[in-house]
């Protein structure tokens, strides 16, 4: 007997009002579409993928990715994620805020405590110890300090969630950087 394997791929659809991702497949036996809104079991297709993206902290922690989507859309202004079963894949739909209006902040950009770019989270993460500029900007994989300084650093210190050691001198060799305590009360908002 032959049997057929039919690979799809993700596909991602821009809208003038949604961002549309369909990926082939179904959820895993026990979980719901209901289910992904709270804390639920993660239940990865491939484990060791799953296990080596953790520890290489591109995700935070196994069942969390779809609560934080509805949070981060809540703090943005914009209604919940949809998620649903269709044409043999499940599809998630993102609303865009409307044309001429901005939803929350750019992707590298702090407009309120509650929204930050992955790479500020990965920032104040580190900033939990003193650290020197070199390893925020590998924290976050940029290579162009200016930029990281003007994008992802300042934001967070005018913001009063990172500052530095030495303030006095801010190119000082022996700089270092450590989170605040409104820091730490966002991230820990962020993490819950």
């Amino acid at each position: 007997m032959i049997q057929r394997i039919f690979i799809s791929s993700v596909q991602v659809m821009l809208f003038a009002d949604r961002l549309e991702i369909w990926n082939p497949g179904s959820l895993p036996p026990g979980l719901t579409i209901d289910s992904l809104k709270g804390p639920h079991p993660s239940i990865p297709h491939n484990p060791l993928l799953a296990e080596s993206l953790f520890l290489a902290e591109y995700i935070e922690k196994a069942g969390s990715g779809t609560a934080d989507m509805y949070k981060l859309c809540l703090a943005a202004g914009l209604p919940d994620p949809l998620f649903r079963q269709d044409s043999g894949g499940v599809v998630l739909t993102l609303a865009r805020a409307p044309a001429g209006t901005k939803a929350g902040p750019g992707q590298d950009q702090v407009g309120t405590k509650s929204a930050l770019s992955r790479h500020q989270v990965a920032v104040l993460r580190k900033c939990l110890q003193e650290e020197v500029l070199t390893t925020l900007v590998a924290a976050t994989g940029r290579s162009d300090r200016t930029k990281f300084r003007h994008q992802v650093l300042n934001p967070l210190i005018e913001q009063g969630f990172v500052e530095m050691t030495i303030p006095d001198k801010p190119r000082s060799s022996n700089q270092r950087y450590r989170i605040t305590t409104e820091g730490k009360a966002v991230l820990d908002s962020l993490m819950h």
